[in-house]
């Protein structure tokens, strides 16, 4: 069972002390997601990677559609 404070500096003290232990978990939630926020912006630099890829490989392929037109038209 929890203890009940008697007195206005005991429920103080109480207070401080629930205090303290929210300021700890928002100590421990920012270093939580300081973490994600680094390993968001590692996985944004390999989309980007992809994403290029992706753009050159479509223009190589639509260059060699273009030559194969005109190489029609000839």
């Amino acid at each position: 069972m929890e203890m009940e404070p008697q007195t206005e500096r005991e429920h103080i003290i109480s207070i401080q002390g629930h205090i303290t232990g929210v300021k700890r978990d928002i100590n421990n939630l920012k270093d939580d997601v300081s973490h994600l926020h680094r390993d968001v912006e590692k996985l944004g630099g390999k989309i980007d990677k992809i994403y290029w890829v992706v753009l050159t490989t479509v223009g190589a392929v639509a260059l060699m559609a273009l030559e194969t037109l005109l190489e029609m038209m000839n």
